[in-house]
């Protein structure tokens, strides 16, 4: 699952919060601001989150994505 502008969505947000929760817990900067843009919808907070998710280190990135990947 690739994480650009043109897919990402609220419920995949959601989701990546959800899976980062389990991996880096609830306090991590980046579970907060997904939580945060998922619940607020806001463009801004997307773009932070999204913005800071990216930022993670790759193998954070992958196994969040892993656990939400639903093929």
């Amino acid at each position: 699952m690739a994480m650009d502008e043109a897919t990402i969505d609220l419920v995949a947000i959601g989701r990546l919060a959800r899976a980062l929760t389990f991996i880096s817990g609830a306090d991590h900067p980046v579970t907060v601001a997904l939580r945060a843009a998922a619940e607020s919808q806001s463009e801004r907070d997307i773009k932070k989150a999204r913005l800071l998710f990216l930022q993670m280190k790759p193998s954070l990135r992958q196994a969040a994505l892993a656990l939400i990947d639903d093929d």
